[in-house]
């Protein structure tokens, strides 16, 4: 156990772990030449288009370490390294906390070009609130740009280090790398544990095969496994066989037995999804722990959306899906729910905006599932004239305005950090979102942290993206959630001929609810089709209509044999083309397409 050493690296978004990740394997010949490949942990189609990390890798390297001791002798003495690399976009930070609660130390990343951003500080809160031994990293240092001196007193600022304790490197060339494994083997901490003690596993992620069932990854606290020990999920209570154990090398490698202090994976032909719980501990059956391994928080979604299949038949089809997607993905939560326009879906919770993207990405690719998702909402309280209260997920479920008596939204925390000359526009931007500036903090001469108050519900649209292009790309920003408080909150409908379409309803500030309806109603018309007879698209506020468009039906030329005659004759096939066009209208059903579901969603 002296010579296994479990650790994670933590950053913000493109300040090179993933490129780091590839230089230590190759440093310890983990990946053979021919297997190497740019982002070579990132192995799903969606990491390598978009260049971010997703989901935590797990992989194991055997680093040789060779000193020399004071008779000029080389020693030679073999490391166990576990690495896993997680992901750096806000959205993602539960795959954060998982890799964090499964190591004893961090590799804590610092782009020299563009200094500490806000997730790097949130990443390190993590890793310091689970004790973990954090190495900080300056990467990037082979770069013109590269302001090593400047990065390195940020560093030391933020966490108290010496200055000679920062490592730097060059994740692209490698220069540095060696020096790096040195300090991972000196720094952090070797595993502690008992592997004499009853077993107790850590399971910190899983993966749905469908040949053989469901593959958890684990981290062994305590005790010892072997192939075909008889063990249990403790959650559960449910037992299996170990049919095989290993570890996570660039591929699976059954071993015999794998002991305290190491990371490996356990298949047990498990078919069932939901027997298997990310954070649940695995035990022995006949001589099991005493407790399960505490410190596992319940993920906390902040967006929700109904997602529906485009064919409603698809409906069980989508739910096994979903289920194998929370297998690998264990921050999406979901319930079924139905709505009137798109029959039986279900509502879904998400870390964010970008994470719900991904989500539907992944069904359409992995899982072959056309769905439709309906605009993002926030989890709100109302307070009943009666005195109870209720939690609100989506507009469908909004009590009747005369049944209510207090609505409270929930508030972030929002940190950004930004260069000097984009603070005007930045502010601006959150004080057109409702928020209230809490402090302002020079971290530099030229780099500042505003800290804002603002409702989440303006945040899950588009604010991420307009921060980027107000601050041409230099802004970044994080937030964790700050309670609840009384808002003015209106429920906005869109009728279609009278009728409502509950999947473009949402709820919204009351001073935002004339721009959004007629922006909506304005979109809604050049996006359906035009029909056989006039379609009323409307905005309303309960019974109060805000704003109204109309898509033009359309007409054949009744008129066109009429030449010369009499005008009444004309008048009269008008009139018979209008009483028809009248009938249609009754029975009609105004069909809105995809696309103008996301496009009320990029609503400016």
């Amino acid at each position: 156990m002296k010579n296994i050493r479990n650790f994670c690296i933590i950053a913000h978004i493109d300040h090179g772990k993933s490129t780091l990740a590839d230089r230590l394997l190759e440093v310890t010949n983990t990946v053979s030449q021919r297997d190497m490949q740019d982002q070579v942990l990132d192995d799903m189609d969606l990491e390598k288009e978009r260049g971010i990390t997703i989901k935590s890798h797990a992989i194991q390297m055997n680093y040789v370490r060779r000193q020399e001791t004071g008779d000029k002798e080389i020693r030679s003495e073999e490391y166990v390294l576990n690495l896993i690399d997680t992901p750096g976009h806000v959205d993602f930070s539960y795959e954060v906390s998982r890799a964090i609660a499964a190591c004893e130390g961090a590799l804590l990343v610092v782009d020299a070009t563009q200094g500490i951003q806000a997730q790097t500080i949130s990443n390190l809160y993590l890793a310091l609130e689970n004790d973990l031994e954090i190495i900080p990293v300056m990467n990037k240092i082979d770069l013109d740009s590269a302001m090593p001196e400047e990065v390195a007193d940020e560093i030391v600022d933020l966490l108290g280090c010496k200055p000679e304790e920062i490592l730097r490197c060059s994740a692209k060339t490698g220069m540095g790398v060696p020096e790096i494994l040195d300090a991972i083997v000196d720094r952090i901490p070797a595993p502690e544990g008992d592997p004499n003690a009853p077993l107790q596993a850590l399971v910190f992620d899983s993966v749905f095969n469908p040949f053989r069932g469901i593959i958890s990854y684990f981290r062994i606290m305590n005790g010892t496994i072997k192939t075909g020990d008889h063990v249990k999920f403790f959650s559960t209570g449910k037992e299996y066989d170990a049919d095989e154990v290993g570890v996570l090398r660039l591929n699976m490698e059954p071993c015999k037995q794998l002991s305290a202090g190491n990371v490996g994976y356990i298949i047990s032909g498990i078919k069932t999804s939901k027997e298997v719980r990310v954070g649940d501990t695995i035990t022995h059956v006949g001589e099991p722990c005493e407790k399960p391994i505490e410190g596992f928080e319940a993920v906390k979604p902040m967006v929700f959306a109904g997602v529906y299949p485009v064919d409603t038949d698809d409906y069980e089809e989508l739910r096994a899906s979903i289920e194998k997607l929370q297998l690998n993905d264990a921050s999406l939560t979901f319930e079924p729910e139905s709505s009137l326009a798109l029959g039986f879906g279900f509502r879904c919770g998400f870390l964010g905006l970008l994470h719900m993207e991904i989500v539907q990405e992944r069904l359409t690719r992995e899982f072959n599932m056309d769905v439709i998702t309906t605009v993002p909402n926030v989890q709100y309280k109302v307070k009943l004239t009666n005195g109870s209260e209720i939690d609100v997920y989506n507009p469908s479920g909004m009590p009747e305005p005369n049944n209510i008596a207090e609505v409270y939204e929930p508030y972030i925390h929002a940190q950004i950090i930004t260069k000097a000359d984009f603070i005007g526009p930045v502010i601006k931007l959150c004080m057109d979102k409702r928020g209230i500036l809490k402090n302002q903090n020079y971290l530099t001469t030229d780099r500042i942290e505003i800290t804002f108050d603002l409702p989440l519900g303006e945040v899950v649209f588009d604010f991420y993206d307009k921060l980027k292009s107000i601050s041409k790309g230099y802004a970044s920003f994080d937030y964790y959630i700050n309670g609840y408080q009384p808002s003015k909150l209106v429920k906005l409908e869109i009728l279609l001929n009278g009728d409502p379409v509950d999947a473009l309803s949402t709820l919204t500030y009351v001073d935002n609810a004339y721009p959004i309806g007629r922006k909506m109603c304005e979109k809604l018309k050049d996006l359906i089709p035009r029909q056989q007879f006039d379609v009323a698209i409307q905005a309303a506020i309960g019974s109060k209509i805000i704003a109204r468009e109309t898509v033009r039906q359309v007409r054949k030329d009744v008129t066109a044999k009429c030449y010369g005659g009499d005008i009444t004759r004309k008048r009269k096939l008008l009139e018979k083309q209008k009483e028809g066009k009248k009938r249609m209208r009754q029975v009609g059903n105004v069909e809105v397409p995809q696309s103008a579901f996301l496009a009320v969603l990029k609503l400016d």
